[in-house]
């Protein structure tokens, strides 16, 4: 019988903004939206919040999650996410004296990914053959075929010239992966120390499941997205 992990990332020192970890989003702390999530979707045999922060831990715990010691290393905001959750799979190995098969990493201040999402990107990665999967946006109105970086004097480097004058609906489209849910099989994940791994995948999922929060203006937007749908759901 295959076993899985779900790890939250959550730790305490984040600069952009403070505490957003378990800053208020729809009146819960936005880590209990992730807690919430990965135990509804009913795929994990253990749902761990990594984090070296006691204020954190405790707040996951009231949230569902278990929480039975905080993340030894790589807590820092140096330390990739990958880095982390090599640690915490450690971590959680040698503390239950258990073997995962699977291993899924969810970032706390991607909140708004929800059960179906995570349901459906499961299936996606066990139903394949590629060693990771890493979830991932389609661009929408900003079309990146566009981007371009800003010189002193204002004139654009176009990073793809050929496509600046291109319709929009002519060109091919592009995604973007997001932290909200990163899959890997175990051996593979810990013999590579990333999810990025040769023939890893990206998984689309809908952009407000998708959303990164890093700053006041994403956790505005994030307020937004949680009023649209409760209002959709209650019309339902």
């Amino acid at each position: 019988m295959s076993r899985r992990i779900a790890i939250i990332l959550a730790r305490g020192g984040s600069k952009r903004l403070p505490r957003k970890n378990v800053l208020p989003l729809g009146g819960r702390p936005m880590l209990a939206w992730s807690v919430g999530a990965a135990l509804d979707a009913g795929c994990f045999d253990r749902v761990l919040v990594s984090t070296d922060d006691a204020g954190i831990a405790e707040v996951a715990r009231e949230a569902g999650a278990e929480v039975p010691f905080l993340r030894e290393a790589a807590a820092d905001d140096q330390a990739s996410s990958s880095e982390a959750t090599l640690v915490a799979l450690r971590q959680a190995e040698t503390h239950w004296n258990e073997r995962y098969d699977t291993v899924a990493q969810l970032m706390a201040n991607c909140p708004l990914r929800n059960a179906r999402d995570i349901r459906d990107a499961m299936t996606a990665f066990e139903s394949g053959t590629a060693p990771a999967q890493i979830s991932a946006f389609r661009f929408g109105w900003m079309n990146p075929w566009w981007a371009a970086r800003l010189q002193a004097d204002g004139q654009p480097d176009w990073l793809f010239p050929e496509a600046r004058t291109a319709r929009s609906q002519d060109l091919p489209p592009l995604y973007c992966p997001s932290g909200a849910l990163w899959l890997a099989e175990r051996d593979a994940f810990l013999e590579g120390g990333s999810f990025y791994l040769p023939g890893h995948t990206l998984h689309p999922m809908d952009w407000m499941s998708a959303m990164d929060i890093d700053d006041d203006a994403d956790l505005a937007m994030a307020e937004v997205c949680v009023a649209l749908r409760l209002r959709a759901e209650g019309a339902a």
